[in-house]
């Protein structure tokens, strides 16, 4: 099994994230200030450098004022 991180749908949802903070009006230092996490944090898992575990989307999304299902549902919204 090929790890994730490198996977077409993971890159989907790096630039998924990336288009809700941009749809937010958000810069990537803008989401790190909410996060207290450094910009870095925020260009590494937009960039797919960097995954995120569950925690952390839930912090991200709430970061851009959306939700881990509604983000879910944009990535897959066949299902």
């Amino acid at each position: 099994m090929n790890k994730t991180i490198y996977s077409a749908e993971y890159q989907r949802l790096c630039a998924l994230l990336r288009e809700l903070r941009r749809e937010a009006g958000l810069t990537q230092v803008q989401v790190a200030e909410r996060l207290d996490e450094p910009q870095s944090f925020v260009s590494k898992y937009e960039a797919g450098e960097r995954r995120l575990d569950v925690v952390e989307l839930h912090q991200v999304g709430t970061a851009l004022g959306t939700t881990v299902v509604a983000i879910l549902q944009r990535l897959w919204p066949e299902d």
